[in-house]
């Protein structure tokens, strides 16, 4: 790696660091009911909803309430969405009359936004009017990203309660995640977007004239019927905009990842300067991060939340290295080839393929995984055109369990089981039973803990064998061998684990993928907010239990080292197999010549 590409990444992590800190101590008094004095003001809005809604702010939900109240909601939205897409060509905002979506590809955007992962198999630009990308996508992105900062807090509560049954108010937690958060956040990052270019409009698409035509091969059929070519002259393009900045603020701000247009932040329009870059890089692991340090003050000690967010920062550093490593060392058949002009004996050049000029191999491979460590899955740059072992490291990063950083909340709570069930495994070890933040974790919270890990790689594994042995699955593949198959692999890991990011070679919007990967992101989404609502529903109900000389320190270097052991190792025992199918077969056939 150059000494640029050092700076680079220090540069943007003591950025990303320095503002969790503020962000994640205001987080934490406002969810414990301390709103700061400069936003008291606005606490009539929160009160007036509450009264629209028929809502009892003072209700404390027990945690199957809770999670009810999560899948009613998240319903609703899936429901709103989906009605939108299907009526969208009768309804206003929409300069360019786009038609109705199809019923498999409105189905799978609906899941897709409603479960905060964001997949998408269509063009933006092409497929949905400004009403369905502002009034469906954009809510989404917000409500979304608050249902996991809500439950995320339900089990922060666990462990700061004793023996009660509830585990808060999902309304109260949801809003004031949107009102306070996620709202002001994207306010400020909208204009700054907007600042660097990023459009923000009504108006219709703008045809433009070309300052030099364009002529190419246009299919055509003969007199006969057979298929043929003729010659077309371009003379003008056509410019889409839309209300973008607003939506790609939220699109960062809340890990959700969908982009305006198609080739989502690599578009000019979207990402069109290297600061609009860095800004929506931070963005991406701004609340994740912040979220560590509001967990830390939330239960009255800050180690705690440091200690997680240290295991995050390890491994997120490590496979960083090891994609920016991977994309800076080139293609190696290129450069046997002698193609690569950069390369020489000493310096190998890079691999630019898919990637903008503008952002260059090291600020892609920062957002490829800094995506893909939260539950993001926007891009800067095509993942497909990535080396093996630079695709390898989003892919792998995604199938850890979306926990490096992670979604907003989500990313936290899904870090949290892992400790539990590294404590748990730990306590097995000396005999003693496992204790976390001064709960008991017995056979009940393993149970669910169980359930939330094992979820996600059961559906990833699940439907890539399915896809990889119907007819359907196969059809979709443009690359054939074994890049075809890490397509079907990534496809399947993100939607598993609400990515949302892809490797792009794969023909996605058919009925079959459009199904099965929207089944895919239902599963793994509630499939592990239920149990983790019950894990935090079982800890609540418990006495705590005061330090012992038997206590395991979860704050020290040996318990960050087995947490971070116990990530990787559950994703190296279960996805393994299948990478050395992919992007592992695929280096070593690169590094041969073959």
């Amino acid at each position: 790696m150059t000494t640029n590409g050092y700076v680079q990444i220090l540069l943007y992590l003591s950025v990303l660091l320095l503002l969790a800190w503020p962000l994640g101590l205001y987080m934490a008094r406002l969810y414990s009911d301390e709103l700061p004095a400069f936003l008291r003001w606005s606490s009539f809005v929160e009160r007036g909803l509450y009264r629209f809604c028929g809502i009892n702010q003072k209700e404390d939900m027990s945690w199957t309430k809770y999670a009810l109240s999560v899948l009613a909601f998240n319903l609703l939205g899936l429901l709103a969405v989906y009605v939108l897409q299907r009526t969208q060509e009768w309804l206003p905002l929409n300069p360019q009359s786009v038609t109705n979506v199809t019923p498999d590809s409105a189905f799978n955007t609906a899941v897709s936004f409603a479960s905060n992962t964001n997949w998408q198999g269509y063009s933006g630009e092409a497929t949905l009017s400004y009403l369905t990308q502002m009034l469906g996508l954009t809510v989404q992105n917000f409500v979304s990203a608050a249902t996991g900062m809500a439950v995320l807090v339900a089990m922060m509560r666990a462990f700061s309660r004793r023996e009660t049954n509830g585990v808060g108010n999902f309304w109260v937690d949801m809003v004031r995640s949107t009102l306070y958060v996620l709202l002001p956040l994207s306010l400020v990052l909208s204009l700054l977007l907007v600042s660097q270019g990023v459009v923000q409009t009504f108006a219709p698409y703008q045809n433009v004239q070309l300052i030099q035509p364009v002529t190419y091969e246009q299919p055509v059929q003969d007199v006969g019927g057979q298929p043929a070519t003729e010659k077309t002259k371009s003379v003008e393009q056509v410019i889409a905009l839309g209300p973008v900045a607003s939506q790609v603020a939220i699109k960062q701000l809340g890990t959700n990842g969908g982009g305006f247009f198609n080739v989502n932040s690599a578009h000019p329009l979207e990402n069109p300067t290297p600061l609009s870059n860095f800004m929506e890089m931070i963005a991406i692991l701004l609340i994740p991060a912040a979220l560590c340090f509001s967990f830390g003050f939330f239960i009255g000690d800050l180690r705690q939340g440091k200690a997680i967010l240290a295991a995050m920062t390890i491994v997120f550093v490590a496979l960083l290295a090891l994609c920016v490593g991977a994309e800076q060392s080139g293609n190696p058949l290129l450069n046997q080839l002698g193609l690569d002009a950069h390369a020489t004996s000493q310096s190998p050049g890079g691999n630019m393929e898919g990637k903008e000029i503008r952002f260059g191999i090291v600020n892609s491979a920062i957002w490829a995984t800094a995506t893909t460590a939260a539950s993001n899955g926007s891009v800067n740059a095509m993942h497909d055109s990535f080396t093996p072992l630079g695709g390898l490291v989003p892919m792998w990063m995604i199938q850890l369990g979306e926990v490096i950083f992670g979604g907003v909340g989500s990313g936290l709570y899904g870090m949290i089981v892992f400790a539990l069930v590294g404590v748990f495994v730990s306590g097995l070890m000396i005999g003693r039973t496992p204790e976390y933040l001064g709960k008991k974790i017995e056979s009940f919270e393993m149970k669910m803990a169980a359930v939330a890990i094992l979820t996600p790689c059961l559906v990833v594994l699940a439907g890539t064998a399915m896809a990889v042995v119907s007819e359907a699955g196969l059809a979709g593949i443009a690359n054939p061998g074994i890049h075809g198959f890490s397509e079907i692999l990534y496809a399947f890991s993100s939607a598993g684990n609400n990515n949302g990011s892809a490797f792009a070679g794969l023909s996605a919007n058919t009925p079959f993928y459009n199904t099965w990967l929207g089944v895919a992101m239902l599963l793994a989404r509630y499939w592990i907010i239920i149990p983790v609502l019950a894990i935090a529903g079982s800890l609540a109900s418990k006495k705590s239990i005061p330090v012992s000389a038997g206590t395991l320190p979860t704050h020290t270097p040996l318990f960050i080292t087995l947490l971070i052991g116990t990530v990787i190792v559950v994703g190296a025992l279960t996805f393994l197999p299948a990478l050395a199918l992919g992007p592992i077969v695929e280096h070593v056939h690169m590094t041969n010549g073959r």
